[in-house]
């Protein structure tokens, strides 16, 4: 134990750690509100023209995109603490396994009357693409170093 340790009774955290959870939260509270609006929007606008089919689809479309994004926050979170190397291995890891259950989902749900696929997939797509926006945005603003001294 350090001499810091011993006197503050606390151990020393990695900062790579502080660092990725810092990013993790930036990008979870810049992403949610123009997540939801698009997937409102997404909504508001198929039921417009495809009617409940339309509507059902872009909510569905919706949630599998929130649960695709906020799995890669929980990742973040998640790999934070650990080696640097071993994050890079889990998130790409993440983003083949995330593809994957993807396309399954979309395959399963293809054939679902209930549902309207065009507007699934618009939804899906459009609230993918504006939440990974966000997340660079908010990367952009928390003014973090992307190469952390130490490690």
């Amino acid at each position: 134990m350090s001499e810091t340790e011993q006197s503050t009774g606390q151990s020393a955290e990695n900062p790579h750690a502080a660092t990725v959870r810092k990013l993790a939260d930036a990008m979870l509270r810049t992403a949610l509100v123009p997540g939801a609006v698009t997937v409102l929007l997404g909504v508001v606008v198929s039921a417009v023209l495809v009617g409940a089919t339309g509507a059902f689809g872009a909510v569905v479309g919706g949630v599998v995109a929130f649960g695709s994004s906020l799995l890669t926050i929980f990742l973040m979170r998640w790999t934070g603490g650990l080696h640097p190397m071993f994050v890079m291995a889990v998130a790409l890891g993440g983003y083949v396994g995330k593809m994957l259950v993807l396309l399954i989902v979309m395959t399963l749900l293809g054939g679902v009357d209930a549902l309207h696929p065009t507007s699934l997939a618009l939804t899906m797509l459009a609230t993918i693409m504006v939440w990974a926006g966000a997340e660079v945005v908010a990367f952009r603003k928390t003014k973090i170093p992307t190469i952390v001294p130490g490690q």
